[in-house]
């Protein structure tokens, strides 16, 4: 399985907090569960963290079966969707960037 994340890396503005988690949750998320191929989506809130590291007030995770997969989702139509809703979140809430990482996922159920 391949992972990728979207690592949100900055803050969130003063009191916004809640505004923008529900936000991210009535207006992008749906968006992202339209992705062709995707085959679940997890949407992390940060919720405290170690002295000194960086700032992750949101992380995304989406899994697909394989790159190509990847690789489709981010060429439809539903990309473009999904970053406008982005953008229009982010700019009421964020202050920050976001940066991708793609990853082999294992995943060990206890």
């Amino acid at each position: 399985m391949i992972t990728r994340y979207a690592l949100f890396e900055g803050t969130i503005k003063p009191g916004q907090t809640e505004a923008f988690r529900a936000a991210v949750m009535a207006e992008i998320l749906p968006r992202w569960k339209e992705f062709p191929g995707a085959l679940d989506v997890r949407v992390s809130f940060a919720e405290a963290r170690d002295d000194g590291a960086p700032e992750y007030p949101m992380i995304l995770a989406i899994n697909y079966p394989d790159l190509a997969a990847v690789d489709a989702a981010l060429a439809s139509p539903v990309r473009t969707q999904a970053r406008a809703a982005t953008e229009s979140v982010l700019a009421r809430f964020f202050d920050g960037r976001i940066h991708h990482h793609v990853t082999l996922a294992n995943e060990f159920t206890l």
